[in-house]
């Protein structure tokens, strides 16, 4: 977690999604992609992936259990190299696949002393890394632990009502309000922010 700035009174913060929001594409899914260039073997995860998509949409497995196993590609990759690797595909995706009306708007908030703050439900060992490209004030990502040679996602996956627990935690010495959220979808983040914004294609629209 990055540290958060302190200052006097009421925090405003802006907060995001990262996929499909901010980042114009999905991160699971080109990582994997980026993955299977690094090592070749693992495009067989591809079968594995695709059934617990199937699984998801039936409903057969919440959405921790589906990110733990979507992510089985990662299996035997240290958090060393997967962040390694990360580094290097974030590298490659910034700035020119992310939303440039939006990048610009977040620069001009943190130039007037707002929090950009990133909720996504994306593992924080491989969304941590764009942070040095891209500078925020703090963010929350599916939390893993390396054990036993796989990934297991620690507590609940960043998603909904876990963003707000999380965006809690991380302002938990200052009162704040979110004064602007976006994403991609509708979620309980958007109905407690001042202004939501709902992103398609990477047009920016206002959030009923």
């Amino acid at each position: 977690m990055f540290e958060i700035m302190a200052t006097s009174g009421e925090v405003k913060v802006v907060v995001f999604d990262l996929n499909g929001t901010f980042y114009n594409e999905s991160s699971k899914d080109e990582f994997y992609k980026f993955i299977c260039l690094k090592r070749p073997k693992r495009l067989w995860f591809v079968f594995q992936m695709a059934f617990y998509k199937v699984l998801k949409k039936l409903h057969q497995v919440n959405k921790t259990e589906f990110k733990e196993n979507f992510f089985n590609y990662l299996d035997d990759l240290p958090p060393s190299q997967v962040e390694k690797y990360a580094a290097e595909f974030w590298e490659r995706e910034y700035p020119a696949n992310f939303n440039q009306e939006l990048k610009k708007h977040f620069d001009e908030l943190r130039e007037k002393g707002i929090k950009i703050f990133c909720a996504t439900g994306g593992l924080e060992l491989y969304v941590k890394p764009l942070f040095k490209l891209f500078q925020v004030d703090g963010f929350a990502g599916t939390r893993v632990a390396y054990t036993n040679n796989t990934y297991k996602v620690l507590g609940k996956a960043c998603k909904n009502n876990e963003k707000l627990k999380r965006l809690d935690e991380a302002f938990s010495e200052k009162p704040y309000r979110i004064i602007e959220a976006y994403s991609d979808s509708k979620e309980e983040i958007l109905d407690k922010a001042e202004k939501a914004f709902l992103i398609k294609n990477g047009h920016i629209s206002p959030y009923s």
